[in-house]
Formats: C-alpha cells, structure tokens, sequence
C-alpha cells in the first residue's frame, strides 16, 4: 500500500488502524471484548502489517489481549520478504508509566526484536523489569513520553521507515496531539456496544476544541463481509 503523502525524513511514515463498533466503541464497557471485526478485518490486519517495518501497541493493549504482534501465517511473512522487509516485523511497545505484565504473550515470543519506549524517572525497579523483558529500552522526555524524540530514533537506530499504531485510545491521542500521523485506517463493525466508559480510538488528553483537532481527508472505503473499511489521509 502506497503512502498518502511523504513524512519527515526524521521519522517514520505512521499509520493508524482500528476496528470499533458503529458506536465509536473500540472494547465493551468492561473491556473483556476487544475484537468486533469479521474474518476481513482480520485479513486487512495482517495485509497492513505485511507493509511495515514496526508495529507499536500501548502497553495495557499488550498485557489485556493474547496477541503477539507479528506478522502472522507464512502468506504474509513471505509477502513481507517480497517487499524486501524482514521476516518478522520489530514490536514496540510503549508505556509512560513503565508498568507492563512480564507474562503477556507479547513477551513470549521472541522471533523479532521487541522494543519499549518509555519516559525517563521511571523506578529503577520497573526499568529493571522492562529490561528483563525487552530487546532495549528507551528513556524519552520527563513530564510524559516523547514520542517524536522516540520516533527519530527509531528511525536513526532501527531503520524503520513505516510504522504501524495499533493503539490502544490513549497511545492513539498522544500521536494525534504530538502531530506524528499520517495516515488512519478504520473498520466500522455492525454492532452497538454502548458504555459511557468504554474505549475509543482516540482517549486521554484529547483536543481543546474542533479547530486544532486533527483533520482527516477520506481517500477510500469498500464494505466486506458486513464490515466497512475506511482508509484516511491525516491533513498534516
């Protein structure tokens, strides 16, 4: 898939997906479903990894879902070799807090480098345990991650020239704040959820009003399998 537009030669070019319900829900109320999308959803998943160097979750998306982050079956790993990327996409997870789950199923799987971006004061007890767990860690900003200070380096140090987002809502709101998307991709599923509490693709600290909100031009949508797909160019 063809980039929108070129990014900074500073970072890489940043790509956001989400599957959500037609109520904008991205989880139940409880957050024990996460997953609402059709066998397509989950082929346009693996299709958009199969694109990119580097696929990044927050760490609560991490440690709540049995995921691996990977490239998937043989299909899209040899797919990936076609395009000249490695076998096995680099995963980054982030944490500000510095708080992960050691047992998710993320660090389980060692087949590529895996990667945790977080801020600096965290514990020495907590980075200890992120070293424990991670290939390497890197310290950005102090108040909260700096996420463009992380980005250039993952560009400089790992190469990666395209990133895919995978959330969780607030990951996704602090790369909208910090201006370092370019492009969004969404599944709108035929179901309602509900919840006044439950997550979106874009929560935390948000936006203060509509005119510094991050503006989307649609570029494509089709429907499959009842779900419908959406890919937007972000008006940097």
């Amino acid at each position: 898939m063809k980039p929108l537009h070129r990014a900074p030669a500073w970072r890489p070019y940043v790509l956001v997906n989400m599957a959500m319900t037609a109520d904008g829900k991205t989880a139940t109320a409880n957050r024990v479903v996460s997953s609402f999308g059709s066998p397509a959803d989950e082929e346009n998943l693996y299709r958009l990894r199969s694109t990119v160097d580097a696929v990044m979750n927050g760490a609560r998306t991490a440690d709540l879902n049995a995921i691996t982050m990977g490239p998937g079956v043989e299909k899209w790993r040899g797919l990936r070799k076609r395009r000249g990327l490695a076998e096995f996409n680099l995963r980054i997870i982030v944490s500000g807090s510095g708080t992960i789950d050691p047992d998710a199923a993320v660090f389980r799987d060692r087949r590529s480098p895996l990667i945790i971006l977080t801020r600096e004061g965290v514990t020495p007890a907590r980075m200890k345990k992120l070293r424990s767990v991670a290939d390497e860690v890197l310290s950005a900003g102090t108040d909260e991650l700096d996420l463009a200070a992380a980005l250039r380096w993952l560009r400089t140090k790992w190469k990666v020239k395209r990133l895919l987002c995978e959330g969780g809502g607030s990951l996704n709101d602090a790369m909208f704040r910090a201006g370092l998307v370019d492009e969004v991709n969404l599944t709108i599923c035929p179901v309602i959820s509900g919840g006044s509490g439950a997550a979106t693709i874009s929560d935390g600290q948000g936006f203060q009003d509509l005119a510094s909100a991050c503006q989307l031009k649609l570029v494509a949508s089709k429907t499959k399998q009842g779900d419908l797909f959406l890919r937007y160019e972000v008006m940097l």
